[in-house]
């Protein structure tokens, strides 16, 4: 605010003649009033322009006086500003002169006084016209500070219309610079306004689904009709969970305007308004085709590299057991009459033979086409029944310990393939252990645990509860380049002549049949921890444990007149069936598929037990006759036998143990305690 200096509030007095510019000064400082006495007319003007509260003049110092600096002064006051004069007249007989009422009316703000006056008249005039003067000096600091605000607002107006000019051409730079490189991308963008239902795209988006020219709009329903009709409900799915996911990501197939399939994939995210409800969403819309096309390249590529992966190790392994059971039966031939070498050649082709049969198993287990039998049982008490075994196989110079939780929950699992698995790891965890400085310890565990959404994203699983058995050693470890392999078949670490790399292997195929997953942690000079994850059975757990006390079941030959019905479709087998049966004193009835077998259950004659192949052709496999033979003869007993489970399910529904099964390739004292069991009544 504009603050008056001192000599704007004081009187300037301008009385040339005689006495009265000293007269007047005197009263009006007895009342206290700053005065300035002038002697002429250009020095009041003079002190006028330094400034002044009012200025007191005798009318006779106007009459003669050259006033033209004077009415200038005046013309060049501002706005605000209406001086006060104090004019001394000396009291007139007729009418003023036409100069000097000229003179008063250009002096425009006057208190005339007509002398002679009293000091109470003058003092009193004198501070009336001060505080008309002040009141013009607050209305000029007031204007003052109106004109200062007004600056200041438009300094900031225009300070704010630089920075929105600024913020624009960043923001337009910026919008062209994500245009730009989404396009490149090959990306469409999209924003929909969910409350007014308007939608913005980009031209991009519109190309993504052929349209060569723009479309006004797109909406739920616009995207929808152009998705095939077997991703629809997918997507929208995918549509009904934005409101409570508050984003969108969906991958589908979309039928273009031309017709082209093409794949794509839509993320977005919501913006909520104030009162958090969703008030638009919006995202990127890509074409993902080549990409999948590529993947699936890759996918081909990479199958196609582990079938030949597979098929040369399974041709490198079996070459040499048929190797050691084809050289052997040649000198037995070439020699027949050495009886002590022949049964010793025998003995080692019968050796490579069941190696070759664990290696067809491994296999099997690997493509999750074993045969299965599945228990709902406790997996501590089958760790603590073959803690021994394991104790054996990890040898004295290792410290294995168990750390079983109590409270484990039951699981339904083949107990064989269980004992199987953790032995592998048990013994992996050996090898590992070997040449390495320090304590030696492998420690096996098991626990409960639960398996949110995200910890079972990529290993084709619910979420859920889960049982975990975990094998750790403190062994070298696997390096991170080969860690991804390990499951791979015929994959190892480990020295030539010392693992067939089937092991992993076949622990991944046994934990995917039992609808679980196997998972490695390594690095590299700390050790190793393979873990098995197994959904809990909601079944109460059993005591069954599978074989049981099977070996010790005496071998049985058949009663008078026992009949088997015997269904296989190789000739070799069957001619290798026949003779064990009749060898086993049992009549056999032959039938090459399902379609002959059945014509003979349909007659007369006795049949106490059907035998029969699993995989068949003719359209009807072995679990679907013995259900049919079952019908047509509810008395008849039922053996099955296969090496190899064409589909998962059905193989899972045979292990359930509804039917005993018997695996391929088998013995005939194997075959006899399958049928004691059958015939026994022991076995269903």
């Amino acid at each position: 605010m504009h603050r008056p200096v001192a000599h704007e509030g004081r009187v300037l007095i301008l009385a040339p003649r005689g006495r009265d510019a000293g007269v007047i000064e005197q009263a009006l400082n007895r009342a206290g009033t700053l005065t300035a006495t002038c002697p002429d007319l250009a020095e009041w003007v003079t002190c006028l322009r330094a400034g002044a509260g009012t200025a007191l003049v005798t009318e006779e110092a106007l009459a003669d006086a050259d006033t033209r600096s004077l009415f200038a002064w005046l013309d060049e006051q501002p706005a605000w500003s209406d001086f006060p004069f104090i004019v001394l007249a000396t009291r007139q007989t007729g009418r003023r002169s036409e100069r000097a009422a000229s003179i008063l009316a250009r002096l425009g703000n006057v208190i005339l006084l007509e002398r002679p006056i009293n000091a109470e008249t003058l003092t009193s005039a004198a501070a009336s016209a001060l505080r008309a003067r002040r009141r013009q000096y607050q209305a000029r600091s007031l204007l003052a500070e109106r004109e200062a605000t007004q600056e200041h607002l438009r300094l900031l107006n225009e300070g704010l219309e630089r920075r929105v000019a600024e913020r624009t051409r960043e923001v337009e730079a910026a919008r062209e610079t994500l245009a730009f490189a989404l396009d490149a991308a090959g990306m469409g963008s999209w924003d929909l306004d969910l409350t007014n239902g308007t939608s913005r795209h980009s031209s991009r988006f519109d190309a993504i689904f052929g349209y060569s020219e723009p479309v006004p709009s797109w909406n739920r329903d616009g995207f929808l009709a152009h998705v095939v009709e077997e991703d629809r409900p997918t997507v929208e799915k995918a549509f009904s969970a934005v409101p409570k996911t508050g984003a969108i990501d969906l991958e589908c197939r979309i039928a273009r305007r031309d017709g082209a399939v093409r794949w794509v994939a839509a993320k977005g995210q919501v913006k909520y308004d104030v009162a958090g409800a969703p008030a638009r969403i919006a995202g990127i819309l890509v074409d993902r085709t080549e990409q999948h096309v590529t993947e699936e390249a890759l996918r081909q590529a990479q199958k196609m590299e582990a079938i030949g992966q597979l098929t040369g190790g399974v041709a490198h392994d079996f070459n040499n057991l048929l190797t050691v059971i084809v050289g052997g039966l040649d000198m037995m031939l070439r020699r027949p009459e050495q009886v002590d070498r022949v049964k010793r050649l025998a003995e080692a082709a019968m050796g490579a033979a069941r190696r070759g049969e664990q290696l067809t198993q491994q296999l099997l287990a690997f493509s999750r086409r074993q045969m299965l039998r599945p228990q709902t049982l406790n997996p501590n008490r089958l760790l603590l029944d073959f803690r021994p075994l394991a104790e054996r196989a990890a040898t004295s110079a290792v410290e294995l310990s168990f750390d079983l939780d109590p409270a484990l929950d039951p699981i339904r699992i083949d107990p064989a393939q269980f004992e199987a698995a953790v032995l592998n790891l048990i013994v992996n965890a050996r090898d590992a252990l070997e040449g390495v400085a320090g304590h030696a310890r492998i420690a096996v565990s098991s626990r409960n645990i639960h398996l949110g959404t995200a910890a079972v994203a990529d290993k084709g699983v619910p979420p859920g509860p889960y049982v975990v058995v975990s094998v750790t050693d403190t062994g070298s470890g696997i390096p991170a380049d080969k860690l991804q392999r390990v499951f791979e078949p015929f994959f190892t670490t480990k020295e030539v002549g010392k693992g067939t790399g089937l092991g992993l292997s076949q622990v991944y195929g046994f934990t995917r049949s039992a609808k679980g997953f196997a998972q490695i942690e390594s690095e590299v000079g700390k050790g190793t921890t393979v873990s098995l994850y197994f959904p809990r059975s909601t079944d109460p757990a059993g005591e069954e444990t599978g074989a049981g006390s099977a070996s010790s079941i005496p071998l049985r030959r058949a009663g008078e007149g026992e009949t088997v019905l015997l269904v296989e479709d190789d000739e070799q087998v069957l001619g290798m069936a026949v003779e064990s049966l009749e060898e086993l004193r049992y009549r056999v009835i032959v039938a090459r598929n399902a379609a002959e077998a059945l014509e003979h259950l349909r007659g007369v004659e006795r049949i106490d037990i059907l035998f029969s192949d699993v995989m068949m052709p003719g359209g009807m496999n072995g679990s679907q006759l013995a259900i049919e033979a079952q019908k047509l003869r509810p008395g008849v007993k039922v053996l099955l036998t296969s090496g190899y489970v064409a589909n998962l399910d059905e193989g899972q529904v045979i292990g359930h143990g509804e039917m005993p099964v018997l695996n391929k390739p088998y013995r005939r004292d194997e075959l006899a305690r399958s049928l004691r069991l059958v015939l026994g009544g022991e076995g269903r």
